[in-house]
């Protein structure tokens, strides 16, 4: 299940399109069943939980926190019990996200789905902290992003 919380009020969403492309997403994973949380957030709760979990003292547009947090790239999740049926939480700022366009050149639609895929990534064991590792999340990233398209 899908479950998205949406507490901030700067930047109107489609959460309907949002629950559509996550499932989609996990579809294509085949991880339909599987649980993933989304929290929709203000710039300034996003800093809360970057400078607690990350000791980045900052916003960002995306945070992600795995259930399996020790899955590496690539690696399927073998549920051992119900519970086990969940990739984890994801949390976006959206204000963040449209402050941040003029970098990007996207639509915030698009860069909504290029952050849900991302951060779906990090949930699933990918990171892009060296280069070889960047390559393999960026070709996983195309990969589902080409399925959101179909």
């Amino acid at each position: 299940m899908i479950l998205i919380e949406d507490t901030q009020q700067d930047v109107t969403l489609d959460i309907d399109q949002l629950e559509r492309d996550a499932q989609k997403i996990l579809d294509s994973l085949d991880y339909s069943d599987y649980d993933l949380g989304i929290l929709l957030t203000t710039n300034e709760e996003i800093h809360t939980y970057n400078r607690q979990y990350r000791k980045q003292d900052k916003p960002t547009d995306i945070l992600s926190f795995a259930y399996h947090d020790t899955l590496k790239a690539g690696q399927r999740i073998i549920p051992q019990f119900d519970e086990d049926k969940n990739l984890g939480d994801i949390i976006i700022a959206p204000q963040y996200v449209q402050d941040d366009l003029p970098r990007w050149q996207q639509p915030f639609e698009q860069r909504m789905r290029v952050l849900l895929v991302h951060g779906i990534c990090h949930l699933l064991g990918y990171d892009h902290i060296e280069d070889k590792d960047y390559e393999i999340m960026h070709t996983a990233e195309q990969w589902l992003l080409a399925q959101l398209d179909k």
